[in-house]
């Protein structure tokens, strides 16, 4: 069916509708970017983009959100592209930012024994440049992100993985969640939307389809937690001026971050249950090429933390604003599920440190 229609409006039509808080609701929004600089691009190209984003990421700590912070991105980077010298480049970043990197992959045709190899390869990799993060025993850890959003053999045609039992393999090799979702209109798309959850895997592909949600008060239970972004219908955004279009977290040249974009997500409420007044916006992208790269570091961008910041301002202290990155998310969740209260911004370090010695 048409844009996966038939996998994900049902249980978006069931989803109950928001009741509004009446103290404070803390927006925790993070943007995470397959960021693939190799795209369609030799080693030039590759470290004259890493490069643009050295320069101009920078220009957005002008903003700030409720707890003093500048904006954060995450950089899902491709192990299987790995270059010591643009990985550098995207450590340099981080080390001079708020920005974090984490394990992004494509495969195809794969075996459990090859995807374990590429992962602890990939991690050994980043390690050498201070990225990825540890528990408090200080284990490695990461967050993940499936390249051609086939995560679990999920995609109908087996296209783009091969492992049926990449969940339990992720988990053993350290990953602490998943960003991958959503993946509308892809068919890879879950019946679960909107969702925090954790996935067991049962061995055949699409284990993560459903699973149980996190809560208040309740541990976490299977193999990998999985952080959703909004997904639903634009009412407001309409082919032809009739058909509703996909609103899909994503963030492109053609369709960057709006105000009215961000009130959707808002209404979409991802959230951990029994916390409906932490609100976890988590976007996607594919910063590295143009118009992407233009747009998340030029004027869109900048437009947009603007009217962010006016919202927040204008809201009279009914919303308040975290930007995060994907490991600071995870770790808010946790604790949201230990039970904490008050400001999630408190909670960035909650059970994951990052390894990045910062230059500031």
């Amino acid at each position: 069916m048409l844009k996966a229609l038939d996998i994900w409006l049902p249980a978006y039509l069931r989803r109950p509708s928001r009741r509004l808080e009446t103290g404070v609701t803390h927006i925790v929004l993070a943007v995470c970017d397959h960021f693939e600089p190799f795209h369609k691009a030799q080693t030039a190209e590759a470290l004259q983009r890493v490069a643009e984003w050295h320069q101009k990421f920078p220009s957005l700590a002008c903003f700030r959100d409720s707890d003093g912070l500048p904006p954060k991105h995450s950089f899902f980077y491709p192990i299987e592209q790995y270059d010591a010298d643009v990985v550098e480049g995207i450590a340099k970043i981080c080390r001079d930012t708020y920005c974090e990197t984490e394990v992004h992959l494509h495969h195809d045709r794969d075996t459990e024994q090859g995807l374990r190899k590429a992962l602890e390869q990939g991690k050994a990799d980043f390690l050498k440049h201070g990225l990825l993060s540890r528990d408090e025993a200080g284990a490695t850890k990461y967050s993940f992100i499936h390249g051609n959003w086939a995560l679990d053999h999920s995609h109908p045609e087996g296209k783009g993985c091969g492992v049926p039992n990449e969940l339990t393999i992720l988990k053993e090799t350290g990953c602490y969640a998943d960003f991958t979702l959503p993946s509308a209109p892809n068919r890879t798309q879950t019946q679960t939307v909107n969702s925090i959850y954790y996935a067991t895997e049962d061995g055949a592909p699409k284990s993560h389809d459903t699973g149980i949600p996190a809560r208040v008060g309740s541990p976490s239970i299977g193999d990998l937690l999985l952080i959703q972004g909004p997904l639903g219908l634009n009412w407001g955004w309409r082919k032809f001026g009739i058909i509703p279009r996909i609103e899909n977290a994503d963030l492109t040249g053609a369709n960057p971050p709006t105000l009215s974009r961000l009130l959707l997500w808002l209404n979409l409420h991802v959230h951990v249950e029994g916390r409906p007044d932490w609100v976890f916006i988590k976007l996607h992208t594919h910063g590295a090429p143009s118009p992407n790269r233009e747009m998340l570091l030029g004027e869109p961008m900048h437009r947009f933390h603007n009217q962010l910041a006016e919202f927040i301002a204008g809201s009279r202290g009914r919303y308040a604003l975290h930007y995060a990155t994907a490991r600071e998310m995870a770790n808010i969740v946790h604790a949201a599920e230990a039970g904490k209260t008050g400001n999630p911004g408190d909670y960035r370090d909650f059970r994951y440190l990052t390894n990045i010695q910062r230059n500031f």
